[in-house]
């Protein structure tokens, strides 16, 4: 009898576990079938490593979708197309922004959505297609990568056949050089001794130079209020003498407008009869040079008498 009793009490709770799984089951496909969902597409232009069919959407931060699709573009296989299922109730904006994201350093890779301000409309109701596109932003591994790819191939210009060529020659010349000092130690010890040397008497010249400086600036401090003792006395006497030109040129002052008025006025006519004057005079001596007897006489000089 209690045997029989054990095998009624586990059938019959496991007849309540499995109509509890029948009840959930039924509520979740209730549930799934109430949420409904909008799709977009996104097209990126860049490798989707790391992204799968079941990848999580968010957007900033928030789960609200998954992907379902992905495929190349038909007429450019560098482009990726994911088809991905949202709650209709998220926020798609016409400038929401889809790109690449980790959630972690050891994260799946999602992809992320972001942007959407709230004066802008929503992607579905200007893009009517059934999977309205939304556009990309470059990602952040995008841009490491393309970073990563840079120094590559700077390194691999750096580290060409000819600059490798070039460091190994410039390694062996260091190689030279380095010998032939060592063996040039005595040499270069004589080097530095005279260097030592030119140093100490640089210094020594200084120190002379800096005293003569010192004695001079001393000197010209001793001699400078002296010298502007004289100075001040000079304006002084400067400043007397033009007081005194002053009182000269007040006193006479009648005299020279009189003889600006007058005087120049006369000088002009007096200088004309000069000038007849100083001709007339050369008249003159010009007569007396070429005949001075007929001119002081009034004739002819007498002729010699020549004996035939």
């Amino acid at each position: 009898m209690e045997t029989k009793a054990n095998y009624v009490l586990i059938g019959a709770f496991t007849i309540i576990i499995i109509g509890a799984l029948l009840l959930f089951g039924l509520w979740a496909a209730k549930y799934s079938s109430e949420r409904t969902w909008q799709q977009y597409e996104v097209v990126f232009r860049e490798a989707v490593t790391g992204l799968s069919v079941g990848s999580p959407v968010q957007y900033n931060g928030i789960s609200v979708g998954s992907i379902t699709k992905l495929s190349l573009a038909p007429n450019d296989p560098r482009q990726v197309i994911a088809l991905i299922r949202v709650e209709s109730t998220t926020p798609i904006k016409t400038d929401t922004r889809a790109k690449l994201a980790i959630t972690s350093l050891t994260g799946p890779t999602i992809i992320q959505l972001s942007g959407g301000t709230p004066q802008a409309p929503a992607l579905t109701s200007v893009d009517k297609r059934e999977a309205p596109v939304i556009q990309t932003a470059p990602s952040a591994l995008q841009n490491i990568t393309d970073t990563a790819n840079r120094i590559v191939e700077r390194l691999d210009q750096v580290l060409s056949d000819r600059n490798v060529a070039s460091i190994a020659a410039t390694l062996q010349n260091l190689e030279v050089v380095s010998g032939s000092l060592a063996s040039r130690d005595e040499g270069l010890q004589s080097l530095l001794v005279s260097a030592r040397d030119a140093a100490q008497k640089l210094d020594a010249t200084l120190t002379t130079t800096n005293g003569a400086i010192e004695r001079l600036d001393q000197n010209l401090i001793q001699e400078l209020p002296p010298i502007l003792t004289k100075l001040d006395s000079t304006l002084v006497k400067l400043d007397s003498a033009a007081n005194n030109a002053d009182a000269i040129l007040g006193e006479n002052r009648a005299a020279i407008n009189s003889f600006a008025n007058d005087g120049l006025s006369q000088l002009g006519p007096t200088l004309t009869e000069l000038r007849s004057l100083v001709r007339d005079l050369r008249r003159v001596s010009d007569r007396l040079e070429g005949n001075p007897a007929r001119y002081l006489l009034g004739r002819d000089a007498p002729k010699e008498f020549e004996p035939k």
